[in-house]
């Protein structure tokens, strides 16, 4: 017979998800700045915890800059649309995987210890190309 936690039972009864799991945090910001999070649209506010699947959107003076867990840094310019579509990262290992997608507008990057675990562990997709990133700093723009 399998014991079930109360939490487990009531999340299981209810159909309720388990809270994501914060990946990052916005470290400041400028101008227009807003995390699309499902249907949601939430002003950027510095601290705000980023989730896997957030959408980072920027206006026509927004800018913002990001830290993740593994210690990536990302800094979005104006009109800017970039997505994490996947961070997964194992501390005690100090890998993972993390995979970024930009629409339109640009993205810098001082890559963390997920990039630096193995080759092409960080990628970055854009409308016409995938980069695969080891270990260092690097700029995307999607006009």
């Amino acid at each position: 017979m399998r014991l079930i936690t109360i939490a487990a039972a009531a999340a299981v009864l209810t159909g309720a998800q388990p809270a994501a799991a914060e990946i990052g945090r916005i470290k400041s910001f400028v101008g227009e700045v807003a995390v699309l999070r499902g249907a949601t649209r939430i002003p950027a506010s510095s601290g705000f915890h980023l989730d896997q699947g957030d959408v980072l959107v920027t206006g026509k003076t927004g800018r913002v800059g990001v830290t993740f867990l593994d210690n990536t840094r990302m800094a979005l310019g104006p009109n800017s649309r970039i997505t994490v579509s996947e961070f997964a990262y194992d501390r005690s290992r100090q890998t993972g995987s993390f995979v970024t997608s930009v629409d339109r507008g640009s993205l810098g990057v001082v890559s963390g210890n997920i990039a630096k675990s193995k080759r092409d562990a960080m990628r970055v997709r854009t409308p016409t190309s995938m980069l695969g990133v080891r270990g260092t700093r690097f700029v995307v723009e999607v006009k």
